[in-house]
Order: structure tokens, then sequence, then C-alpha cells
């Protein structure tokens, strides 16, 4: 009806009002959602607090003049401040001063990227220590000026990793310096880094170079020595970790004798494959036992020489045997002829047989004086030892018969060959056998030499020449052996120096034994045996 209806301005007013509460309804439902966006960004800020807080790095903020605006709480575990204590402090003033200067210098140790600095350097604690930093800098500018806001920043303690490279530095300058060749290889046998010195040898000047300019083993070390690389110590190296022995490389005059020490790489960044070689030369110490290896032989030389000499009434009756021999035999056969020149030739066989026989034992012991008295190397190997002891008895017999004493074996039934130089050995036995029959000239009850020998152990035979003389004095025995002791009067004292030295050089030893009961003096030769190899022996005689 129209009585219902308002005047114009009621309606105006109406909606007026009604727009209004359209409003303050927008409006509270704007307040509600601005006050839940802020609840969630203090959430978030919160939780980024407890991030900051959390971790083990310094999260810091500053001002353009590097003034602490904030620190997360690792400032405490860091550096001894709490987070309070920095804030208004300038960070540049607990800066070590030499890394202060390339920071405002702008050295090529600062690193900058896109408004990113990182820089490594030292920074005072509470205490006064130093606490070795990496920082990642980030700048905020202001968009429409470009004027700097603040500087954000997150710094980690990297004082162990500094110290750890600055370890690896200090020993890769000493294995650049040093004078052995070190070499690295990969898997492909391939050296991928040497030091200086490697470097020089294989005439490798450069310290890097391309992967197709690499050097293999096989251009680092002789054949022999490679095969012994790929055969033996690789296959070492991969089941126990390292090996070390003597190989060969290859040098500008030749090889190269060296001491080498093969490791793998262990550690979380190494290769599995790669590996590394410290060769060290040992040319001059080769060169020096070559040289005192023939001084030796020039000693033993001149010392068999002195033994033949003492030897000589011995050596010319061994001669002087078979010489007589065949005078009979060659007289007796001219007689027949003489008294019946007809006679068959058949007749004389025997005569002529024996001669013959006779001219083959002196030529032997020629043969056998010749090889005992010549120069030459020591060179062991498998050798019958019965023949080696019945050599030397035969060329001391003819003295011990003459003085008396009885020489006299007891070895078993078989003996193993053993790894000896004859000539060497029989040269040890010629002297201790001549010191035993030395020993008991004009001693009561001295009668006899013997000798003896056994096995004791697998791999071990020991040969023993006991006497019944006065023994080595108490004080004497310790220096038995050195050079140039002797008890005789007209003795060199050179003797069993020379033996001890000669046992060494065949892989055995020569020692004095502990005097037992039956007095006198006993020593023992210790000689490498050969496993399962046996030869007949004597009984006593």
């Amino acid at each position: 009806m129209a009585g219902d209806a308002g005047t114009p301005e009621e309606e105006r007013l109406r909606a007026r009002c009604l727009a209004l509460e359209a409003e303050k309804a927008a409006l509270e439902a704007d307040n509600a959602a601005l006050a839940e966006r802020n609840a969630a960004l203090e959430a978030d800020n919160a939780h980024y607090r407890w991030l900051a807080d959390s971790t083990t790095d310094l999260i810091s903020r500053h001002a353009r003049d590097g003034t602490f605006l904030y620190a997360s709480t690792a400032s405490r575990d860091l550096l001894g401040y709490e987070p309070e204590e920095l804030v208004g402090v300038c960070a540049y003033e607990l800066f070590h001063p030499a890394d202060l200067d390339d920071l405002l210098n702008k050295s090529p140790r600062v690193y900058y990227h896109d408004g990113f600095y990182q820089q490594t350097y030292r920074f005072r604690a509470r205490d006064g220590h130093y606490v070795w930093f990496e920082t990642t800098s980030r700048t905020r500018r202001d968009p429409a000026t470009g004027e700097l806001l603040d500087i954000l920043c997150v710094s980690r303690d990297v004082g162990r990793r500094i110290h750890a490279e600055a370890n690896r530095e200090r020993l890769a300058r000493v294995v650049e310096s040093t004078t052995d060749y070190v070499l690295f290889i990969d898997g492909d046998e391939r050296i991928f880094t040497s030091n200086e010195a490697a470097r020089r040898l294989l005439a490798r000047p450069s310290p890097g170079g391309r992967d197709d300019d690499r050097l293999s083993l096989e251009q680092a070390y002789t054949r022999e020595s490679l095969s012994v690389l790929r055969e033996i110590v690789l296959p070492a190296v991969a089941r126990y970790g390292s090996w070390s022995g003597e190989l060969a490389m290859l040098g500008p005059r030749g090889p190269v004798p060296v001491l080498s020490v093969v490791m793998a790489h262990h550690g979380p960044a190494a290769e599995p494959d790669h590996l590394s070689l410290i060769n060290r030369d040992i040319g001059l110490r080769k060169a020096a036992e070559a040289q005192e290896r023939r001084h030796q032989e020039q000693i033993a030389h001149a010392n068999r020489l002195a033994t033949t000499g003492e030897l000589a009434s011995n050596i010319a009756h061994e001669l002087n045997q078979p010489l007589g021999a065949i005078a009979n035999y060659a007289s007796g056969a001219l007689m027949h002829l003489a008294a019946d020149p007809p006679r068959s030739a058949d007749e004389l066989r025997l005569p002529l047989t024996r001669i013959n026989a006779q001219v083959q034992r002196l030529a032997e012991r020629l043969r056998h004086i010749r090889t005992f008295v010549r120069k030459g190397q020591t060179r062991p190997r498998p050798v019958m030892l019965h023949e080696v002891i019945d050599a030397a008895c035969r060329l001391c017999e003819w003295q011990y018969q003459q003085a008396g004493v009885a020489l006299e074996h007891e070895l078993p039934e078989a003996l193993p060959r053993v790894q000896a130089d004859p000539v060497a050995l029989e040269q040890v036995l010629v002297n201790l056998l001549l010191n035993a029959l030395e020993a008991s000239r004009d001693h009561p009850g001295a009668d006899r030499v013997v000798i003896r020998a056994r096995r004791t152990g697998p791999r071990e035979v020991v040969l023993t020449v006991s006497d019944r003389g006065p023994g080595v004095p108490a004080a004497q025995r310790a220096q038995v052996f050195a050079p140039f002791h002797t008890s005789r009067p007209e003795g060199l004292g050179m003797g069993l120096a020379i033996s001890h030295s000669l046992m060494e050089a065949m892989g055995g030893d020569l020692r004095l034994l502990p005097v037992d009961g039956n007095g006198g003096a006993s020593f023992a030769a210790t000689l490498l045996a050969e496993s399962g190899l046996a030869a007949p022996g004597y009984h006593t005689r």
C-alpha cells in the first residue's frame, strides 16, 4: 500500500544504513583475515627464529658499518658471547687485522658474486682466541635508491678444515720437495700425479697436463719390475693395503734400483683403485754393497790362498800319490816290453788302464784345488752337503794324519740338500777344521775332531765342528768373529771373520756354541735346507 512506503529521504537513509552494515561486515572480515595472517606471520617468524637459534652456524644481521643488529644463539658456543652482548658491537672490531685488510681492500681471497660475499677469516672470541669463520654475506639494498640497508650473514666454524688443509699443504710440500720418486696411479695404471723428483727422472717437467699426456707404469718401471708389480704387488696391495720391496725404475741413463712402498688410498673421497708409489733411490747403496761384496770376495780369495799355503804338504801328498802310481805302472810296462819286445799290446791293457785311472784322479784333484783357490762370486745353489764335507776333509786329512788327530764324521743316514756356494762352504769348513786342529795340537786328551750335521727344522740344517782343545776363553768369546782377532802368534785373525761373512752371504750364520761338559770349542754353521730333498750321509768313521 502506498502508506507503507517512506519518503525518498527515508529510502536513501535506509539504503545508506544497509551499505554501512555491509561495509562493517566486510571490514570485520578483513580484520579477521588480517589477524589470521598476522598470526601466521608470527608463527613463521617464531619458526624462523627457532631455526636460526637451532643451527650450529652463527646467523647475524648487520648495519652498513658492520654493527650487529641481531645474532643467533650459536654465538654462545662459537664465540662465548650472549646474543644480546653482540648487538651494537661493530663486527669489524673483532676481525683479525690481516683478515680485515683483506675485506676492506677486496682481496682476491674475498669471493663476490651477485650480491653475495664469501670470506674465510679469523674472528676474536670472548676469551681472546681466534675462531676460523667462513661467512656468506648477502647485502640488502633499497630498490628505489640502491642504498645499503643491512647485511645478512651466515658464519660457520671451519677451524678443523683449515687445520686439515694446512696439514695437507705441508705434506704436499714435503712430497713435492723430497728426493724420493712419488707417483700416484689410477685403476688403469696411469700416473695422474707425481712429485718434482719423479718428473725429472721420467723427463716430465710439467706438474700438470692433459689426460692423454699421462704416463703409464710401463713408461716408469723396467719390464721385470712391471711384471712384479702386476703379478705380486698389485694383488698384495688389494688384499693387505700396502707392499714394500725392491724394484727398478726407468731413468735417463738406465735402470734405477729403488726401494718401493706401494699403498692403497683410503678415506671418504679416495678412489678405491688409486695407489701411491713411493720410490727411494738405492743405487748408491747397491753400488756400496757390490763394492763390499767384491772387497769381501778379494779377502776371501786371499784367505783361500793363505789356507792353500797351509795345506801345501797335503796338496803335495795328494799329487804325489797318483804321480808315484803312474810312474810305477809306466816303469813296469817298459820293463815288460824290454824283456819281451814282441809282447802283445793286449798284455799292456791292465797297466795302461791303471795309469789312465791315476791320471783321471790327478786331474780331478788339480781341478778341485784350482776351484778352491780361484777368485769368484758367492752364488748359493742346492748342493749335497756330504760332498762338500768330504772335499774339505780330504784337503785337511794329511795335516790331521801328521798331527795324530782323528777326523771323524757323525752324519745321519740322509741329509737334505742345502743352499750354499760349494767353494765358500768348503772354505768355511777348512777354516774351522784347521782351527780345531791347531787347538788340538799338544793338548792332553785332544785326540779327535768331530763333524756333525742334523736337521733342526723343515728348512734348516746345522753343521758343527767340535774339538777337545782348551776352548775359547770367556773374555774372548764376544770378539771371536771380529777381524784380526786371533789367539795364534802367527795367525792373521781373518779366518773366522771371513767364515762368518761367507755364511751370512749364503743366507745362514755361524756361531760359537756354549761350553759343554766335554770342554773344547764347538762352532755351528746354520744352512737353509731344501724341503723334501735328501742325500745319503756317512756313519761315524
